[in-house]
């Protein structure tokens, strides 16, 4: 249960990115609320996970789908460049995060 925890707080964490960008420097209310709200999600389903995942594994992986999560956002919604290298290193990031997966004894 703990790694739906993370992933949980990994994907709290695409939102609480977006809704940032989309609070245009907190005057927008709403994706304020929203960025608020995300933050304290990720961070509680993070704090969850922890206490079975090692924290350095647990950081690594959530901070790795936040990053993946909010390029890819980036890209699909902010009309981002992806280019090729960007591609490569966001692929190297998500086998970077499954390989971690596999070498948790949790």
């Amino acid at each position: 249960m703990a790694w739906v925890y993370l992933i949980v707080a990994g994907l709290f964490e695409v939102a609480f990115t977006t809704s940032l960008k989309l609070s245009d420097n907190f005057s927008h209310k709403g994706w304020s609320a929203v960025f608020f709200v995300a933050i304290s999600l990720s961070f509680y389903f993070l704090n969850r996970a922890i206490q079975t995942i090692p924290i350095g594994t647990a950081y690594a992986v959530w901070t790795g789908i936040g990053a993946v999560g909010t390029v890819l956002v980036g890209i699909w919604f902010f009309r981002e460049p992806s280019d090729l290298w960007r591609i490569f290193f966001i692929t190297l990031l998500i086998g970077s995060i499954l390989g971690l997966k596999l070498v948790s004894n949790s």
